[in-house]
């Protein structure tokens, strides 16, 4: 089942409600995003992926999610 570039949108929003949020692709399995949220200051790169990661629910799960490939940009605000 193909997921949209919105869904993922809305599932990272209930997780970062006061994010930046980008999520661009339109194929239904290779997106990317870009999530920047004060939560991620003062943590690196892999724990803010990992909370992003967590934000969708395991729709990467394996070969049985939803979401192939996501390419991820994080950061805190400037």
């Amino acid at each position: 089942m193909a997921i949209l570039a919105s869904d993922i949108e809305a599932m990272l929003r209930e997780s970062f409600p006061n994010a930046q949020i980008s999520v661009q692709g339109d194929d239904g399995a290779h997106f990317a995003a870009e999530v920047i949220d004060e939560s991620f200051r003062g943590k690196n790169r892999v724990q803010q992926q990992r909370a992003v990661y967590a934000a969708l629910k395991g729709k990467m799960d394996g070969s049985n999610g939803e979401l192939h490939a996501l390419a991820l940009t994080t950061r805190a605000p400037d």
